[in-house]
């Protein structure tokens, strides 16, 4: 899970789009899907450490790393992403597989549970549709956003999202500068407002997710915005085979802050 790495596959969605898969470990196949504007190279923390027990895959989402992309966008073809992906892996290992999605990516993962039967767990970090009383965005965000991208401004893109969205504090941002995945992150920042825009789709919303029949454990920091407590309550309160764990002390990336209580709370629900 290293940047500029190769995939060790290449998966064709519906649409033709490649997916490229990041493969290690060995075990019950594990599909791990990113969030907004990142890559693979995010699970670089928590996939090693999952390696030891399943067999990772970690994907590009469509539009950033080593996989391609398509218009128009629609949050469907990236439900069809990861159940191409998954459909793969459940004809190698005999067995529907299990789906761990972080922010943007646990709705995906969602998604790709009501479209494919190769699906049979998912485990979603904060990854739940907004609810109605606490958005994530404020109403003006996708047109600022839209702008500064048009004004070929990414990395200020990319900050205002994070502060806004995730909660990033300065001193956090700070140490995103620092590490060596920011300037992919910043060169990725073009696909945030198509994903804020989708957020207006009824495919990704409250009511279409909840018809997910699944086992779905949703994890969520204890310090995390409140607009992602709101949201996972709203769903789980929807899901007939939901539950929720809460990482204490974490925020919206728990799988690099608090790796040993993620790995352990997904462990503890993929064993049962």
């Amino acid at each position: 899970m290293t940047p500029g790495t190769e995939p060790d596959q290449v998966v064709a969605s519906a649409d033709g789009t490649p997916i490229a898969v990041f493969r290690s470990g060995a075990g019950r196949p594990l599909v791990l899907v990113h969030g907004a504007a990142a890559d693979h190279t995010t699970w670089r923390v928590v996939g090693p450490m999952l390696a030891e027990r399943y067999a990772i895959a970690a994907i590009d989402r469509r539009g950033r790393g080593s996989s391609g992309d398509r218009e128009p966008y629609a949050i469907e073809r990236e439900f069809e992403d990861v159940a191409a992906v998954a459909s793969e892996l459940a004809a190698e290992d005999g067995r529907p597989v299990a789906v761990i999605g972080h922010s943007f990516g646990g709705r995906v993962a969602l998604g790709a549970a009501l479209v494919s039967s190769a699906i049979g767990r998912v485990v979603s970090y904060e990854g739940a549709p907004p609810s109605a009383e606490r958005p994530y965005q404020t109403l003006d965000m996708p047109g600022r956003l839209e702008a500064l991208l048009e004004a070929g401004r990414r990395e200020e893109l990319l900050e205002s999202f994070l502060r806004e969205v995730v909660g990033m504090s300065p001193a956090d941002l700070d140490a995103y500068r620092a590490n060596a995945v920011w300037t992919a992150r910043v060169a990725a920042a073009g696909t945030i407002p198509r994903e804020l825009g989708a957020e207006a789709s009824p495919a990704a919303g409250l009511e279409a997710l909840a018809r997910v029949d699944v086992p779905v454990l949703q994890l969520l920091g204890s310090e995390s915005l409140p607009s992602f407590s709101a949201a996972v309550a709203a769903l789980d309160g929807r899901l007939l085979r939901g539950s929720v764990g809460v990482i204490r002390g974490a925020r919206h990336a728990a799988h690099h802050t608090h790796p040993d209580d993620f790995v352990a709370r997904v462990s503890a629900f993929l064993d049962v």
